[in-house]
């Protein structure tokens, strides 16, 4: 039978390498961000409740949403945040759901992994068979995240203390995955877990 897992962490700890490590390894990987957009692009369901919620000075000239103002709001204002939390969470997991279920049909045997940096404030870990979480320092986490968006060191700080802290996030985890000393001390873990998964599966 197929098994359903889901693969989070903090802001720049990895998830994204982990799961392509997966992909590599035969996984199928649905990404929680990309849902999420998909979900929010114009004239669908929740870009309308959030323009409602929000107000249109939240688009850009094409009527996208524009991620980086809207951001900057939820991360100031904690009911702003739970209000597109509320809107976007439970369409992105029932998305899931439907392509994991897709997913059985055509590999009964998958291993199927949601990446999602929110997998247990959206309360999704409920809802999959194994939660992975990928460890990594603070120091590392600001350090790529700097390095890859161009961001300020203050600011990724400031994004990083709205999320649910790393040590807490473990306490969920199945499975730990360290990206502390380089990638292929992630990615020989990647390979060990793969393995113990498709037992499973």
């Amino acid at each position: 039978m197929s098994i359903l897992v889901g693969l989070t962490g903090g802001m720049g700890s990895g998830k994204s390498l982990a799961a392509s490590y997966f992909k590599e390894l035969g996984a199928y990987i649905i990404h929680a961000d990309l849902l999420s957009q998909q979900l929010a692009a114009p004239h669908q369901p929740a870009w309308e409740e959030i323009i409602a919620e929000f107000g249109s000075e939240y688009l850009n000239p094409d009527k996208t949403l524009n991620k980086s103002k809207l951001a900057v709001e939820v991360f100031q204002n904690n009911k702003k945040r739970n209000a597109l939390e509320g809107i976007l969470h439970p369409r992105v997991i029932a998305e899931e759901q439907k392509i994991y279920f897709d997913r059985q049909k055509i590999d009964p045997e998958a291993v199927v992994v949601i990446e999602s940096a929110l997998l247990i404030e959206s309360q999704n870990y409920k809802n999959v068979d194994k939660v992975i979480v990928v460890q990594s320092t603070q120091e590392l986490q600001i350090q790529r995240v700097v390095n890859r968006d161009g961001n300020s060191s203050i600011s990724v700080k400031n994004r990083l203390k709205s999320q649910m802290p790393l040590e807490e996030k473990l306490n969920y985890a199945d499975y730990v995955l360290y990206n502390i000393s380089g990638r292929d001390q992630l990615k020989s873990q990647a390979h060990r877990l793969y393995s113990e998964l498709k037992d499973l599966a």
